[in-house]
């Protein structure tokens, strides 16, 4: 699926990865929000447009893959699921396989008999029959199969003493966060430490939207913060090999071209068969650089970063160079 509607004559002079990049904010501030809206709704922005499926497949798919399986070789706890969770685990590879193949027929397909499964995905070469329920009948089990296909990160939520539980899931590519330190974490107690939230009852009810969600359902949001070079991978585990670099981008001649805006976009499922709620989390890098070429995400977002309150940005990791991204943004 290839997403290209241009706003105005400049863009489609412009990379595939501005055109097709989720540029999230609306106004010249943010403030925390749920912004939670219907899935498979195409968002036109001034550089072209996103948002039309499930699953978004782009030039960096392939190697987006090959960068988890090398961080889940290295440290394999960044998938777990909790035995209770296999069936959701399952539930989660069928609903995201047979979305795939209904979005892009030209290259991915996706057929069920019983239990018996047959998944091609021409991308990578692959054409595989398994057992749906069968844990060995794929390589490394059904959730890293679904991590080798999807350049999404899946976090499993299940729902009992009326809240909800973070019991699976696969994060290769953490924003300042540790999915393993997570795991068996209530949805309050995950989002304890974001300032604001609970005082203004933000996470309360999110919650209770989600519990509310019916099998099938499927919203998304979108949620942002900075990072230093072209890297997904800024998990809590490996802040040594990136958080020094908070401290020197601000006078780093190339602070445009290595810092990044990061986008997340979160759709937020009720699976179909056992009630898990499923995370997918899609994150996209963009530099100061390219974000540049749009002038409306130029102002805005140097407005964003300038008018931040403190207690967020410093939550974001931002606090020590969002004042040189900002004059740098407003002065281009």
């Amino acid at each position: 699926m290839s997403i290209n509607i241009d706003k105005n004559p400049e863009s489609d002079v412009l990379p595939e990865r501005i055109r097709r990049f989720p540029f999230p904010f609306t106004a010249e501030q943010y403030r925390y929000s749920a912004n939670v809206e219907p899935a498979h709704k195409t968002v036109e922005t001034e550089a072209g447009a996103w948002g039309a499926g499930l699953i978004d497949i782009d030039e960096f798919y392939l190697q987006e893959l090959a960068d988890r399986d090398q961080i889940l070789t290295r440290d394999p706890s960044r998938m777990q699921v909790l035995p209770h969770m296999r069936p959701a685990v399952w539930d989660a590879l069928t609903a995201v396989l047979s979305s795939m193949a209904e979005d892009y027929p030209d290259t991915m397909s996706f057929h069920r008999e019983g239990n018996t499964c047959r998944w091609q995905n021409t991308l990578q070469n692959l054409n595989i029959e398994f057992t749906a329920g069968d844990d060995d009948s794929l390589p490394g089990g059904p959730m890293r199969f679904l991590g080798s296909q999807i350049q999404d990160d899946i976090v499993l939520l299940d729902i009992r003493e009326d809240t909800m539980w973070l019991d699976a899931g696969l994060v290769s590519f953490a924003a300042d966060w540790s999915f393993s330190f997570d795991v068996g974490m209530n949805f309050l107690e995950i989002h304890g430490p974001v300032p604001r939230v609970k005082e203004e009852n933000i996470v309360r009810r999110a919650e209770q939207f989600l519990m509310r969600l019916q099998p099938g359902e499927q919203f998304r949001r979108t949620n942002w913060t900075m990072t230093i070079g072209q890297r997904l991978d800024t998990s809590t585990e490996t802040y040594p090999e990136w958080g020094p670099d908070r401290g020197t981008i601000a006078t780093d001649p190339d602070l445009p071209d290595k810092l990044h805006l990061r986008v997340e976009v979160q759709h937020l499922i009720r699976l179909p068969h056992t009630g898990v709620v499923m995370f997918l989390i899609r994150s996209y890098l963009l530099s100061l650089t390219d974000i540049a070429k749009v002038p409306v995400w130029r102002e805005k977002l140097g407005h964003v970063l300038a008018e931040l309150p403190e207690d967020m940005a410093e939550y974001k990791g931002i606090i020590r160079y969002r004042k040189a991204a900002s004059d740098w943004l407003l002065a281009s």
